[in-house]
C-alpha cells in the first residue's frame, strides 16, 4: 500500500512534474500574503488616520497593481509566478515540457491576468456579498423593489456558486493526486501551462537574463527609462516578499489556535474608563451635550449603535451610511468598517 501511494509525495529523477504538496504549498504562500499586508495596513491606519487611511481604503486595488507589477517581472524572468519561482517550478505551454524557459506570448498573458485578476475580482464579491447580508439583515433597501429581489437572489444562489468554485478545484487536486491530468488547479488548463521543476539550464538562463538586462536596457536608450523603473519596483517587492516569507510563518504562528491562550494572557488587562470631558463643548463639535442625542443627525438616537473602534454612539441608519460612504468614525476619523458596527441593547429600550 505504501509504495502505490509513494508518487504522492515523491517523484522519479525522470519526470519534473511537481508533488501535491509542493503545488500546494506554493498556492497557500500569497494566499498568506495578503491578509499579513492587510494586517499591516490595518495598524499603521489606525496610528495614523490621516496619512495611511488612504491606502487602508484603496488597499485591494494597491495590492493587485503591486500582485499585477510582482508577477509580470516573475513571468518575464523566470516564466513562473512568484510562489511558484520560490518553491523552484516553472510554466511552460502544454505539449512543449522540455521547451524553453520563455512562456510564449499568449500563455504569458493568460497567466498574468488569472494571476492578478482573479484573486482582486473574488475578494471584491465576497465584500459585496457581506454588505449584502448586512442590509438584508438590518432591512435597510425596501423589500419589494426590484433591486433587492436581485440581491436576494444573489444571496440565495451564492453559496452553490462558491461550492462549485472549491469543489472544481477539488476535483482538479484529485485527478493530480491520482496521475490523471498535469493540472492541479482549473486556472492552470485555462492559461494554457502545466507547472514543472526547474532545472540548470533554466537556473543558468535566468543568470544570464539577469546579466544581459543592465546592458540592453541602457542600449536603448531614453524609451527604457520606464520599462526599467518597473523592473526596479518588481525586483524590490520579489526581494522584500522573499524576506517576508520567514516573517510570515511567525505570524502564522502568532495567530495560531494554539498561541491564542498565551496571546489572552498577555492582552487580559483592565478596560480604561472614558475620558471626562466628553460633555465639553470644546472636545469636538460633532459631539452634543446629552448623551441621548445622534452627533450626526442631532436628534434622539434610534437603534443605538456603537462603532467597535472609536466607542462612539449613533443611530444605527446615520452610522451605517456615514461609515459605508467614507471608512471611518465621523467623530475620531479612525478607519472604520461595517463589521464594527455594534448594536446596543438596553433594558429601557
Amino acid at each position: 500500500m505504501a509504495e502505490r501511494g509513494a508518487h504522492i509525495t515523491t517523484a522519479s529523477q525522470d519526470d519534473d512534474r511537481p508533488s501535491i504538496f509542493e503545488v500546494v504549498a506554493q498556492e497557500s504562500l500569497m494566499a498568506a500574503v495578503r491578509p499579513a499586508l492587510h494586517h499591516i495596513v490595518k495598524v499603521l491606519a489606525e496610528s495614523n488616520p490621516a496619512f495611511f487611511g488612504p491606502v487602508w481604503r484603496w488597499f485591494d486595488e494597491l495590492y493587485t497593481l503591486l500582485d499585477l507589477l510582482l508577477q509580470q517581472h516573475y513571468l518575464s524572468w523566470a516564466s513562473a509566478s512568484f510562489s511558484e519561482n520560490f518553491y523552484g517550478l516553472k510554466r511552460v505551454a502544454i505539449g512543449n515540457s522540455s521547451g524553453q524557459c520563455a512562456l510564449p506570448r499568449k500563455e504569458y498573458w493568460r497567466s498574468l491576468v488569472l494571476l492578478a485578476l482573479v484573486p482582486y475580482l473574488r475578494v471584491k464579491l465576497e465584500k459585496f456579498i457581506n454588505r449584502l447580508r448586512e442590509e438584508e439583515d438590518y432591512s435597510i433597501q425596501n423589500p419589494t423593489s426590484f433591486s433587492k429581489r436581485c440581491y436576494r437572489a444573489l444571496l440565495a444562489s451564492y453559496p452553490f456558486v462558491k461550492l462549485s468554485w472549491e469543489g472544481w478545484f477539488l476535483y482538479y487536486q484529485l485527478r493530480y493526486i491520482l496521475w490523471n491530468t498535469s493540472h492541479h488547479s482549473p486556472l492552470l488548463r485555462l492559461a494554457g501551462v502545466q507547472l514543472t521543476r526547474l532545472t540548470l539550464e533554466d537556473l543558468q538562463a535566468m543568470d544570464d537574463v539577469s546579466k544581459k538586462m543592465p546592458s540592453t536596457q541602457s542600449a536603448l536608450g531614453v524609451g527604457s527609462v520606464l520599462k526599467k523603473a518597473l523592473g526596479g519596483v518588481s525586483m524590490t517587492l520579489s526581494s522584500s516578499l522573499s524576506l517576508g516569507v520567514f516573517f510570515l510563518q511567525f505570524l502564522e504562528w502568532w495567530y495560531s489556535a494554539e498561541n491564542q491562550e498565551t496571546v489572552k494572557s498577555l492582552s487580559t488587562l483592565p478596560a480604561p474608563s472614558a475620558p471626562i470631558h466628553f460633555d465639553l463643548e470644546t472636545y469636538s463639535p460633532l459631539l452634543p451635550k446629552l448623551k441621548t442625542v445622534c452627533p450626526l443627525c442631532r436628534k434622539v438616537r434610534v437603534n443605538d449603535t456603537a462603532l467597535g473602534t472609536s466607542g462612539y454612539v449613533f443611530c444605527y441608519r446615520c452610522a451605517y451610511y456615514y461609515v459605508k460612504n467614507h471608512q471611518r468614525c465621523p467623530v475620531s476619523g479612525y478607519p472604520t468598517e461595517l463589521q464594527h458596527l455594534i448594536r446596543l441593547y438596553t433594558p429601557d429600550g
